[in-house]
């Protein structure tokens, strides 16, 4: 199965069957590593001449069978490193804060702050069916979707004074949670939780515009899913959702570290990361707005 967002679905960070898509399969206990791009013997990354091909987990070494991995000391120039991810991830969350604030000075109207969402909308579905990432487009999105949270805080503002920073600092804690528990693998990302993910989110926003098109068409609040108690549950829903694709983009970027995928595909996991900030940032502004509201 594909995922839903649009990053995770082009090649080498799908979520298949096969187990998370970091870079194919993760690696699990017990299990060779035949899944993974980067671990095949006729893929360069793990022909004898590359210090990955020594790699245990390229391998199916005995350290596969403990199911968790030391990444190598240093990778080789070209591949990508947590220090890439780092420094790509703060560019594009940069980019994003920084068209945000501008937006927000500019008081820009709403109209053009939607338009802002969808022009980065179809920016980042057209770089999830390239062939590779492209910074270009992950920051022309960045700018795009910081357009429309600038616009959008602003009128959530107007409404519960203070919303967007506490949605900032709830958005850092759940990021911190996530990570905590991820490293401590009180969260483990395997198959069985990537196929609750996705299907939980499949679910999610099929119920969230069949919610608007009967607010379109009946007017009102559509169903009902983002106003009043059972709006703040929704919200908590899609939190918890945001959440576990975190939890999946750091397994995605610690399978990338680990099997020496190129130093590009940073970029790619930078964009999950803001995909998925974004995601849990704007559903904890409409919780804060809706307890402001009752």
């Amino acid at each position: 199965m594909r995922s839903s967002n649009p990053v995770f679905s082009r090649r080498g960070f799908s979520r298949g069957d096969s187990g998370y898509a970091g870079f194919g399969a993760a690696p699990q206990a017990g299990a060779a590593a035949q899944g993974n791009p980067y671990a095949q013997p006729t893929n360069p990354y793990a022909q004898p001449t590359n210090p990955y091909a020594t790699n245990p987990y390229a391998q199916g070494g005995p350290d596969l069978q403990q199911g968790y991995p030391q990444a190598p000391a240093q990778a080789p120039a070209g591949r990508m490193t947590m220090d890439d991810v780092v420094a790509r991830t703060g560019i594009t969350l940069g980019t994003v804060v920084v068209a945000a604030g501008a937006a927000w000075a500019l008081s820009l109207p709403v109209g053009l702050g939607f338009a802002a969402g969808l022009v980065a909308m179809v920016l980042g579905l057209v770089q999830s069916f390239k062939a590779k990432p492209s910074p270009a487009l992950i920051l022309g999105y960045a700018v795009f979707e910081g357009l429309f949270l600038g616009v959008i805080s602003q009128a959530y503002n107007n409404v519960a004074h203070g919303a967007p920073m506490q949605a900032v600092l709830g958005t850092m804690a759940v990021f911190a949670g996530v990570l905590i528990a991820y490293r401590t693998r009180i969260i483990r990302v395997d198959r069985r939780f990537t196929r609750f993910v996705i299907g939980a989110a499949i679910g999610f926003l099929l119920l969230m515009v069949a919610n608007s098109l009967f607010a379109v068409f009946g007017g009102g609040d559509g169903l009902g899913f983002r106003s009043g108690g059972l709006g703040i549950a929704v919200g908590v829903v899609g939190v918890l959702l945001g959440a576990a694709f975190l939890a999946l983009d750091f397994k995605q970027i610690e399978d990338g570290v680990r099997y020496g995928a190129p130093r590009e595909e940073s970029w790619l996991a930078a964009f999950g990361l803001t995909l998925s900030l974004v995601w849990i940032y704007t559903e904890i502004l409409r919780i804060i707005a809706i307890l402001n509201n009752d």
